[in-house]
């Protein structure tokens, strides 16, 4: 059973970053991967073939969508964005589950890009489950299906379209803040957690290891997963800045070695490339947001159940950047809440409270619209 914690958000949602106008290969790294891929796509013709070739290895044709003409520099599109503490992606073992999750939409109009956590607890139907209708954890998604499931998911979720993603594993991340030198990072609190003592405000050396104790630590934040996931957009945001270093760039062959083993996304090379050369002004500013839930119980396991208003409110926020017009989220966590709301359950009580799953018969296979 899950350890039980009220989450009690004490920061802003909202939070602006502005970035120097620098070399565009880790605007890729941050964007694709969690500030892991990329690297010096199309400027670099002495390690260009040896770069495709990396790139190409952590290509997922099973999830191909067309490409063409969508990376012109004035469309706009999104990235979810998944880590997992799998093993090197192109093992056969269990896929495991993703518990960082980031919707990441880039706007050229505005130009900059915005991350949205999705909190792994985030009750959801597993869409396109094989034995019909469903509902766990978002995290689970990527385990019962792998990437699409976890994509039409999210979509039907908060009703944006998603067609791209990148997931990449726990050890990636910690070899691509190696290879960068370590980021410097000025904790949220202070706290200890796997051997590392981190202090609140206090400018710190992380390493790879450190970086992902510090971006993984849960149950001794006052605010839970949400504390969590403002720690990993703050690796996140901080290795991009760090990665724009040329001396980076010794590190070239250890990264793409990286890259090619730990990562699988259905953005093709000639996209890659599409996206360094057209969105570089979108480097710039970006700013972070987050589906904030409430505390529930479901069959015994503690879930967070997203009130229909906050689900609203997100795919408001992702369609406006995505240039779409708003649209009524209609889902099953939305018929969920209903029904449980008709039956006593008190989304501002505070109290943790029992929530039950209501059979919900439409189409287990629908997504969200296909506009973008």
């Amino acid at each position: 059973m899950e350890k039980k914690r009220q989450y009690h958000p004490k920061s802003t949602r909202v939070q602006n970053h502005k970035y120097r106008k620098h070399r565009i290969w880790p605007w890729i790294l941050g964007l694709v991967v969690l500030a892991a891929i990329g690297v010096a796509i199309a400027y670099f013709t002495s390690v260009y073939f040896k770069t495709k070739n990396a790139v190409d290895k952590t290509y997922d044709p099973h999830t191909a969508v067309k490409t063409t003409g969508e990376f012109n520099g004035k469309k706009r599109f999104a990235v979810l964005l998944m880590g997992t503490d799998t093993g090197a992606l192109d093992r056969t073992e269990k896929r495991g589950r993703t518990d960082t999750m980031i919707l990441a939409v880039v706007n050229p109009t505005k130009k900059h890009y915005t991350l949205v956590s999705i909190p792994r607890d985030t009750m959801a139907q597993m869409i396109g489950y094989k034995d019909g209708f469903k509902t766990e954890k978002i995290n689970a998604a990527y385990e019962f299906g792998g990437a699409k499931m976890s994509m039409d998911s999210i979509s039907k979720l908060i009703n944006v379209p998603i067609k791209y993603y990148a997931v990449v594993n726990m050890g990636g991340i910690m070899k691509m803040i190696r290879y960068v030198g370590g980021i410097n990072i000025r904790p949220t609190l202070s706290f200890e957690y796997g051997g590392y003592i981190f202090k609140k405000g206090k400018l710190t050396h992380m390493g790879g290891a450190g970086a992902l104790a510090y971006s993984r630590m849960r149950y001794d934040d006052p605010r839970g997963d949400y504390g969590r996931q403002e720690r990993q957009r703050q690796v996140i945001t901080t290795l991009i800045k760090k990665a724009i270093s040329v001396s980076s760039l010794s590190n070239l062959d250890s990264i793409l070695t990286s890259v090619s083993s730990n990562v699988r996304t259905n953005l093709p090379f000639s996209a890659l490339q599409q996206i360094a050369t057209n969105y570089r002004g979108c480097a710039k500013t970006s700013s972070s947001d987050y589906l904030h839930g409430y505390n529930a119980m479901i069959d015994d396991a503690a879930y967070q159940v997203q009130p229909t208003s906050e689900l609203q409110r997100i795919s408001n926020k992702v369609r406006s950047e995505l240039g779409l017009e708003r649209a009524i989220v209609d889902n099953n966590e939305t018929y969920q809440n209903e029904r449980n709301i008709a039956n006593g359950f008190d989304f501002k009580s505070g109290k943790t409270q029992d929530y039950h799953i209501y059979d919900y018969t439409e189409n287990t296979t629908t997504t969200g619209d296909d506009d973008n």
